[in-house]
């Protein structure tokens, strides 16, 4: 099954997938948690800002959907929630971080989403990622979908389709990288430039496997 989200589910659905792959110990996530997670700027493009009112609300549309389920802990009067994507969408470990990734940071390459999923789960190669986008895609309805390469690259990007309106598909893959220089901290900076020099060089091995493929190697 494949859902139709808006942007808010979109945001909310991705950063409680990616925090029950990294910070298991934390996971289910409080509100509170939840939205300072939506909010944070390192991993996101774009950088958004949205209050408990507007998670809530995310947070009930997914539930109607089939998405979200809300959580009694022992010990614990504070609500919290936790995802049920992998049986609603009927997708794997590996799906669900590729999906998270695209929800997230928007369209991106094969390498770009082998260095970026990596923080959540590791695929043994490009070949490996460029596998599960496969099966997504052939999926009844898709998962995902492939776009051409943004200007000045070479390798075609993957796009998420639990809301295509998400992210602009135009965006040049820079951008991805969370808010503007001017708006973000040095730390933040830093980060967004360590990452988009990852991304480039794991673009350019997505490439140097292309060529030794068509030459036989």
């Amino acid at each position: 099954m494949r859902p139709d989200l808006n942007p808010d589910e979109c945001r909310v659905l991705g950063t409680l997938i990616e925090k029950a792959q990294t910070t298991p110990n934390q996971y289910p996530l409080t509100l509170n948690s939840l939205v300072t997670g939506v909010n944070q700027k390192s991993n996101r493009w774009p950088v958004i800002t949205i209050d408990e009112l507007r998670a809530l609300r995310a947070l009930d549309g997914l539930r109607s959907k089939g998405l979200v389920r809300e959580v009694s802990m022992s010990g614990s009067r504070v609500e919290k929630f936790r995802h049920v994507a992998r049986e609603a969408i009927g997708a794997g470990t590996n799906e669900l971080v590729l999906l998270t990734e695209l929800m997230l940071r928007g369209p991106q390459t094969v390498g770009e989403l082998r260095t970026h999923g990596s923080r959540m789960v590791s695929f043994e190669s490009l070949e490996a990622v460029e596998a599960v986008l496969a099966e997504m895609a052939k999926a009844e309805p898709p998962l995902v979908r492939e776009l051409p390469p943004s200007p000045g690259s070479r390798a075609p990007r993957w796009a998420q389709l639990l809301c295509p309106s998400l992210h602009p598909l135009d965006a040049p893959a820079a951008s991805h990288e969370g808010g503007s220089p001017s708006s973000a901290g040095g730390s933040d900076r830093l980060e967004a430039r360590i990452e988009a020099l990852e991304a480039r060089i794991a673009e350019l091995a997505e490439q140097f496997e292309a060529l030794k493929r068509s030459l036989g190697a």
